[in-house]
């Protein structure tokens, strides 16, 4: 991922749903200016969630998703109206495609029901206006919940739609900073990154990219440094740093080698607050000391790449967690989009950092667990509570350092 391109995750996630054959992937053609969706006559033509990253004025950075029709029926319909569904997780902006010829039926009730209960905001759009006599409102009528009237075919109204949708989006809530409210001009910052068989050749891996960024846009500095560097490189500066922050597999040596009055955190207890996590995984964390032989881990990661030999969610984080309790743990494993609906068989969850999730997915994942009782925590976390270091990793939070 180059520093170029905004991350999916931090991009405004803005979802089609509706019906079958109520025009979505046309609109979402419209919308994006090019054949992204394949539209035809048939019902059900799109079978998966259809995802594309772009630039929308005046929102910026999107991602437009096409869903299944909300309708379909058999086996393998019923699969692509779950996965629709899901998709309502991870949605910041919601439009409503309705087929203008046939009007709203209970099925467009049941999703405005929805979109109402994870207080997503909506847009109704009436596609297919040219086949209709009434009149299309002026841009100004326009408001969250009402009804644009537009026509993916002959193309009308699709400049107000993208003009709603932008309006729309900028009620969307900010994210924490990942790290900028935290430093001031002029701090400087030390990165710890070790370069290890997991690290991607060539490249530094997402969270650590994004908080370079975000110290540069705070007028801070930064200095990158390996673990194996990190004592030569405090000798060597004149300034005293404000802050280090480290790879979580590397935190008992960085905190053993960094004085105690610098502030000290890792990169993914950062991206949990980015993507609303931290405050819960501070209060999971502690469910390791409860767990007992043969309690199920639930470790999940929102993105999916090759396994490494020592990977840190399959290899590392079980090792250590078992080690930690000394008790006979199992472990169960998920990546990218797949979420478990049911978590009663786990006795703890481990979530990553998120960086590749948006923030209302990792929020709707957190929700799930905290709703069904079972604790949630994540990598970083728990790394620094086994290492016994996570009370002065959380020195830059009071509150939640005062929840250990």
């Amino acid at each position: 991922m180059s520093l170029n391109h905004t991350p999916s995750g931090d991009r405004l996630h803005i979802g089609f749903f509706g019906r079958r054959n109520a025009g979505k992937s046309s609109l979402v053609n419209a919308v994006t200016g090019q054949a992204l969706a394949v539209v035809s006559d048939v019902k059900g033509t799109t079978t998966d969630p259809v995802y594309k990253a772009m630039e929308l004025l005046p929102l910026g950075p999107v991602v437009i998703i096409d869903t299944p029709g909300i309708d379909d029926s058999g086996e393998l319909g019923l699969l692509r109206v779950k996965k629709a569904k899901q998709v309502c997780n991870k949605t910041d902006v919601a439009v409503l495609v309705i087929d203008g010829t046939e009007g709203i039926t209970e099925i467009e009730q049941d999703l405005i029901e929805t979109f109402q209960k994870k207080q997503i905001p909506y847009l109704q759009v009436c596609n297919k206006a040219d086949l209709l006599s009434e009149q299309i409102p002026a841009p100004e009528e326009i408001r969250s919940g009402s009804t644009l009237y537009v026509s993916a075919l002959k193309q009308t109204g699709i400049y107000e739609l993208k003009e709603a949708i932008g309006k729309l989006g900028k009620t969307a809530e900010e994210p924490f900073p990942i790290i900028r409210d935290l430093i001031t001009p002029k701090d400087l910052i030390i990165l710890v990154t070790p370069i290890d068989s997991a690290a991607p050749k060539g490249r530094m891996i997402l969270p650590q990219q994004q908080t370079i960024r975000d110290i540069l846009d705070a007028d801070a500095m930064c200095m990158v440094v390996k673990e194996t560097e990190l004592k030569n490189a405090l000798a060597a500066l004149e300034q005293k740093p404000a802050m280090v922050v480290t790879d979580s597999q590397a935190f008992a040596q960085v905190s053993a080698d960094t004085p105690e009055d610098i502030l000290l955190t890792s990169f993914s207890i950062l991206m949990a607050r980015h993507k609303g996590l931290l405050t819960d995984a501070v209060r999971g964390v502690a469910a390791l000391e409860q767990l007992q032989d043969n309690d199920t881990v639930l470790i999940c990661e929102g993105c999916t790449h090759h396994r490494q030999c020592d990977d840190i969610g399959t290899v590392k984080l079980p090792r250590w967690i078992t080690n930690y309790t000394k008790k006979n743990v199992r472990f169960a494993f998920t990546s990218g989009g797949e979420f478990p609906e049911d978590l009663s068989p786990y006795r703890l969850v481990v979530h990553c950092g998120g960086c590749m999730l948006n923030e209302r997915e990792v929020r709707y994942r957190t929700a799930c667990a905290v709703d069904q009782g079972v604790p949630i925590t994540n990598y970083g976390t728990v790394i620094a509570y086994i290492h016994g270091i996570l009370k002065r990793s959380l020195e830059i939070f009071p509150d939640l350092a005062a929840l250990l």
